[in-house]
């Protein structure tokens, strides 16, 4: 061998050596800073400083994304601080990385749910169901398959639920909505009732029976549950008055429907709907005088309204003035020609 051929390999085994001893250098120095960073946030956590604390998880990060004790120490972190679209993510990567205890799916998982995505939490509930099969996650994927308007999947999961937790008032509740929403009003009302009786402190869930009962044309259940929801303490507002005096009305009962729709309409005084329904309750009744007197109040605010005219024409009518009821009448039919083919007719479309 030369001299020139041995110096060559021999520096070449120089170079070598030293780049094994370079790279081997920088990979411990890598897990000296990452275990340096954990530990330093360790103790900066211990002290309650939590924002310093994430920032040395953070630094212990950028040395080593794949670290487990880090990453766990960021999901606890960030959700600590509130930042928890980086915590789920954390826990996301613990499942990817398969180094996940159950703890990591199911906050993953509820998350996922609390973030509204909805899709990444249906894949994680499936994951942590398989892990753990026992786990009681019905009531929640029922409640993202309802909000994904898969009402179908929604009930068959609340119904679990149920089992699971016999004393939930809410999925019952739920399944009774879900029902409502489909216009399946029958089937709906058991689940209200179900609801009610397991939390009677819902004055809305009495509420909506009252409404659905109403839907129904069950006057006098419409009538006892809007009454009970009163009691229970459902704001009064104008909403829920109209309501009652409707169902008031609906079940014969003129003075107390009446005596509410007028309270309403001393606070809204041109209310168009309010005149009308008041009109409407005592024509029905027979009191024509008394129906008169707020379509008239109708025709101050709108002297066109060719309906409320109309109407009028027929109280007289009815009240035995046929001669001047008709006039009224012919008269609405000019500014409304629609209106002939209703002719001593009631019901008046548009009013």
């Amino acid at each position: 061998m030369t001299s020139k051929l041995f110096y060559f390999l021999c520096l070449c085994g120089l170079l070598f050596a030293v780049s094994a001893t370079a790279k081997s250098g920088t990979q411990i120095e890598f897990e000296d800073s990452t275990s340096h960073y954990l530990e330093q946030g360790r103790i900066e956590k211990t002290k309650g400083r939590k924002l310093e604390s994430l920032k040395q998880f953070e630094k212990a990060y950028a040395y080593d994304s794949t670290h487990a004790e880090v990453i766990n120490e960021l999901a606890t972190t960030y959700y600590d601080l509130r930042k928890y679209a980086k915590s789920k993510d954390m826990h996301a990567k613990m499942i990817k990385m398969g180094k996940a205890d159950l703890e990591h799916y199911k906050q993953a998982f509820q998350l996922s749910f609390n973030l509204k995505q909805y899709d990444e939490a249906l894949h994680y509930a499936a994951a942590l169901k398989k892990k753990s099969p026992e786990e009681n996650i019905s009531f929640m994927v029922g409640q993202i398959h309802q909000k994904k308007g898969n009402l179908g999947e929604a009930i068959k999961h609340f119904n679990q639920s149920i089992k699971e937790d016999p004393k939930n008032a809410e999925a019952p509740y739920l399944i009774a909505r879900a029902y409502t929403d489909m216009m399946n009003y029958k089937t709906a009302i058991p689940y209200f009732k179900q609801a009610i009786e397991l939390d009677g402190t819902k004055a809305h869930w009495v509420y909506e029976l009252g409404l659905v009962y109403y839907a129904m044309n069950d006057d006098k259940n419409a009538l006892t549950y809007l009454l009970l929801a009163g009691e229970k303490g459902v704001r009064k507002d104008n909403t829920y008055l109209e309501n009652l005096a409707i169902a008031y009305l609906n079940t014969g009962k003129l003075n107390e429907g009446a005596a509410i729709l007028k309270e309403a309409l001393e606070r809204r005084p041109s209310d168009q709907n309010l005149l009308n329904m008041l009109a409407e309750a005592y024509y029905d009744k027979g009191k024509y005088k008394d129906a008169i007197e707020y379509w008239d109040r109708m025709l101050e605010y709108d002297k066109q309204n060719a309906s409320a005219l109309y109407m009028i024409g027929m109280c007289y009518i009815k009240d035995g003035d046929k001669q001047k009821g008709q006039r009224l009448c012919d008269k609405a039919i000019e500014i409304n020609p629609a209106l002939a083919s209703l002719k001593h007719k009631k019901e008046i479309p548009g009013m």
